[in-house]
Order: C-alpha cells, then structure tokens, then sequence
C-alpha cells in the first residue's frame, strides 16, 4: 500500500507503509533528530546518506538541498534497495544518487547479516550475504561522490570503521555529521575519534548505557 506522508516536511510525498516503521508515512520518525537535520542541512549542500534504508531521510535530505544540491544514498540491502528507489521514483526525485554498497574501513567484499527486520542489517562475520564495502575516502579521492557539507549515518555498530575509513575527507571537507552511534561505548568511540579532528558535539537522542545515541558533530 502506498499512503501519502502525513506530517512534517515530507507531508504529501508517496511511500510505502509495509517498507518500515509507522513513523516513516506517519511523519514522525525521528522527530528530533528530523528538526536538527532541517535546522542543519541548506539549499544547495551535497548530503551522504550512509547506510540510507529505504530512503527516508534521503529523501528529506532532497527536499532540503533542493535542485542546487545532491544526494548520495549508499545501501547494501537488497530488499531496502528496491523501496528505497521505489521511493525516489514515486516522488519523481532527480537529485538523489544510489550507490549499492556497505561502507566501512576497506574496499573489499566482506559478510553480512540482514538483521531481525530490514533497518538492523550489518557487517558480520557469519553473515550468510556477500556484499562489496568501500570507504567514503575512497569514493572522494577517486571523484566518485563530491566534497559533501552534511553526512548522515546509520550503520549498525560499524561507525568507528566508516570515520576511520573517512579520515582524509573529514580533515579536508569538514562536513557536518549526523551519527547514530550504537551504545555507550560506541559513543564514545566516534566522539574521541571525531574530537582529534576539531570536531565538537551536541547529543541530539541521548541514550542509557546500552541505548543508541543521535551525535551531531560540527567542526569547531
């Protein structure tokens, strides 16, 4: 079934409400960090989308840059792949790239396990998917995505391999980050790695000591 979007700044955009959580067509999801993401992302900005679902906030991210700016939507799932241009196709978007892959700290093909649903799907040593990993150095150095001024990030515990796979584009680029960080430890992790590269926090979801935290992290 496809229902228009109810609420927010994707109010009226088609989905599809089996591809997610309710909150997805509902508006709602993530409705703090969506009021940071609009306060932070302009017209005109490139936005990455790492492990990006079925497009949501790809599709928020579109809205906000407008024609003037780009996406870039990176996702290994297959089943999230398929809504997720589904989606882009429905709203008639232009300004979103999809590029099929994980991101983490090297190029190569490595496991991975789709999760208990669709948005829990991560690099695993037993993972019985095979899917090709890259990292976001990677694809900068090599002209394969531009100099991007917002990255946005959900990646099931491997945070720490994506910035470290980042290392030259975050010195270089300084984007702003949105990262959903997996526990406390996990935390505190990409903060210490982040705060070596001038970066300062603000803690948009705080999480207990086995909760997900929502770290946005702008150079300071």
């Amino acid at each position: 079934m496809v229902l228009p979007i109810l609420s927010g700044r994707l109010r009226g955009k088609r989905w599809i409400v089996s591809s997610g959580v309710h909150g997805y067509w509902l508006g709602i999801y993530e409705a703090r960090t969506q009021r940071w993401f609009q306060r932070m992302v302009k017209h005109g900005f490139v936005v990455i989308d790492v492990g990006a679902h079925v497009g949501f906030y790809s599709l928020l991210a579109s809205e906000l840059v407008g024609q003037g700016g780009r996406v870039i939507a990176l996702e290994p799932l297959p089943e999230n792949l398929r809504a997720l241009r589904a989606h882009l196709e429905m709203n008639h978007v232009t300004n979103v790239a999809v590029l099929e892959m994980a991101v983490s700290d090297e190029c190569q093909t490595a496991p991975f396990v789709a999760g208990e649903n669709s948005s829990m799907g991560q690099l695993c040593s037993d993972g019985a998917m095979v899917v090709e990993t890259v990292t976001l150095d990677y694809l900068f150095l090599n002209g394969l995505v531009p100099k991007p001024d917002c990255i946005k990030m959900d990646v099931e515990g491997e945070e720490t391999a994506v910035l470290k796979g980042a290392q030259t584009l975050l010195a270089e680029a300084h984007p702003i980050i949105f990262l959903a960080a997996h526990g406390s430890s996990k935390k505190q992790e990409c903060c210490d790695f982040l705060a070596n590269l001038g970066y300062g926090f603000t803690f948009v979801r705080d999480g207990s000591a086995d909760a997900d935290w929502e770290i946005l992290a702008t150079k300071v």
